[in-house]
């Protein structure tokens, strides 16, 4: 737990000392310190810093925090989570699971008879069993979707507070603040089959731990994201894909802007963080501004992040790649401009630089800086010398140099630095 300050009161009259404790800092009230990444462009970012007496609330269950959210109104608010909230709960209280949202007579044995491929074929599902999967959804949505509105502030109390199984969505909000809070295992009871995504099919599911769609100045600051207590990688297989029941850790989409995300962990997931939802977007070029500095990247697949049309300041991060279903971290695609410095990776044998960099229809990226395995490397260079025969090459001008930034360590400073400071419950 975070100490207290100690301090001493002594009598005048006689010998006697006594400690007092001075009452800890109420991170609460915190700010974004100026000039820290995309969120601090303006007016900068304050949540609910501004909020009166009556808009201070500690929960400690479900209800209170929908109490406590109010809707997702733009009532200037902190919400302190206290212990661990579970959003897979009921009014009452009482745990729920997955057959607890059930309902239509959806069972999912009867749905994967219904589409398996061999004899359902490439068709979109549709049909009772697809009906039944989308009414039973809509029950757990219901619980585990919580709306994050304008001029919120939602942090975690000491060193453990977690709340899981939710989706925080902040949606068409402005100035908001997440912090030291562990958000883990947003956990989709109803993945829905998609039979021509990626040429094999696959299994769609719904829910980020956390979701900014149409969402400005942003700040998310020591969260920790991961499945814990589902991994996706424990799951069976169904139609030869794995039933994922996980999608995005943090994604960012939909116009979302001014956005920075600092001193956080993620881990142990497939995509970790989408920046642009789609290549038809068009109405997202000039948005999508957003900065990762000092995060963690521990045992994710792919998207760290995978950028489209935006202008991503990605610095002092730390990557730390195991697994043998790793794919790629930096995902340069359509209009994408991301200023990569100061980055550092560590990876076993088997994947290599040219491997930490995919490109989808992606002109450029600038890199500086970065160490692969504690030795520097040029990340453009590499992917460029062993990627031109499948992708076109990148380009070092992607068009803007960032200059909403603190100090830029070093890639090994920042490295050891992350590794003691990022995630929930380290606010020094």
């Amino acid at each position: 737990m975070r100490l207290r300050q100690l301090t001493v009161a002594c009598s005048l009259s006689v010998v006697l000392c006594v400690p007092v404790h001075a009452e800890a800092r109420d991170i609460g009230r915190d700010t974004l310190p100026a000039n820290d990444g995309w969120a601090a462009e303006g007016a900068g970012t304050t949540g609910g810093a501004a909020a009166d007496d009556a808009h201070v609330f500690t929960v400690t269950d479900r209800a209170g925090l929908v109490r406590a959210l109010d809707g997702g109104s733009d009532t200037p608010k902190i919400i302190k989570i206290a212990g661990t909230i579970d959003a897979n709960t009921g009014d009452d209280g009482d745990r729920l699971d997955c057959a607890d949202y059930a309902t239509g007579g959806y069972a999912l044995k009867k749905y994967l008879a219904a589409y398996d491929p061999r004899t359902w074929g490439s068709a979109k599902p549709s049909g009772p069993q697809e009906q039944a999967r989308q009414a039973s959804a809509a029950r757990q949505a219901e619980r585990i979707v919580l709306p994050v509105g304008s001029n919120t502030t939602l942090v975690g109390l000491g060193d453990s507070a977690v709340l899981k199984g939710a989706s925080l969505q902040i949606k068409d909000a402005d100035n908001v603040i997440v912090r030291n809070l562990d958000l883990r295992d947003a956990y989709d009871c109803f993945p829905v089959w998609q039979p021509n995504t990626g040429g094999l099919g696959d299994w769609k599911t719904a829910y980020d731990n956390i979701w900014l769609t149409g969402a400005t100045h942003v700040w998310v600051d020591h969260v920790t994201l991961s499945d814990k207590g589902h991994p996706d990688a424990k799951e069976p297989t169904h139609f030869a894909r794995n039933y994922l029941r996980h999608d995005g850790l943090l994604d960012i989409t939909n116009g979302s802007d001014l956005v920075t995300v600092s001193w956080s962990r993620f881990g142990g997931h497939d995509k970790a963080m989408l920046i642009g939802n789609g290549d038809t977007a068009t109405g997202d070029r000039g948005k999508l501004r957003v900065t990762l500095h000092h995060n963690a990247f521990e045992s994710v697949v792919q998207r760290a992040p995978r950028v489209r049309f935006g202008q991503v300041h990605l610095y002092n991060n730390r990557y730390d790649i195991t697994g043998d279903d790793y794919r790629y971290s930096l995902g340069v695609s359509t209009e994408s401009r991301i200023h990569a410095e100061n980055n550092a990776f560590h990876a076993p044998g088997h994947v290599e630089v040219a491997d930490l960099v995919k490109s989808w229809n992606g002109s450029a990226l600038h890199q500086s800086g970065t160490l692969f395995n504690d030795f520097p490397v040029d990340l453009l260079a590499i992917h460029n010398a062993y990627n031109s025969g499948s992708e076109r090459d990148l380009t070092a001008d992607v068009g803007w140099t960032p200059a909403l930034h603190g100090p830029i360590d070093s890639a090994g400073a920042a490295d050891r630095a992350v590794a003691r400071g990022a995630g929930a419950g380290r606010i020094p």
